[in-house]
């Protein structure tokens, strides 16, 4: 069973090849090793939501991402910008798991909302990341 650490970018559709056409842009779509869930599709979206062109995964399929550039050039660096959001994204999903077994196992009492300095200091504190 694949859990959402094993999601990453294995390739290309299949069935949406990629084509050099006379528009200047090349359609891409990107296939995901597995359906992602929903809420890190609106996540992934949100994220993704700044790059140089538009790109998008449909959150109610969330296996395919769709993106276009310009060049054939600048296929590698969108696949590396992508790379990187599909893992942050991931690393975001298993904190936010994380921190709501905390708030359950706690009976509710942390509160990582909270207001003011404490508030911006739990997110902080929440938020480190220990990974190499």
């Amino acid at each position: 069973m694949e859990g959402i650490s094993d999601i990453k970018i294995i390739g290309t559709d299949a069935r949406r090849p990629t084509l050099s056409r006379k528009e200047p842009y090349i359609n891409i779509y990107f296939e995901l090793s597995h359906k992602a869930p929903t809420d890190w599709c609106e996540a992934f979206n949100d994220v993704v939501s700044k790059m140089k062109y538009g790109t998008k995964i449909e959150s109610s399929e969330g296996l395919f991402v769709e993106t276009w550039m310009r060049s054939p050039d600048e296929i590698q660096g969108v696949l590396d910008e992508l790379k990187r959001a599909v893992i942050a994204c991931t690393e975001a999903y298993i904190e936010r798991i994380r921190l709501k077994v905390l708030a359950a196992s706690s009976g509710g009492s942390v509160n990582l909302e909270e207001q003011g300095e404490q508030g911006r200091l739990n997110r902080i504190i929440a938020g480190l990341n220990y990974k190499d």
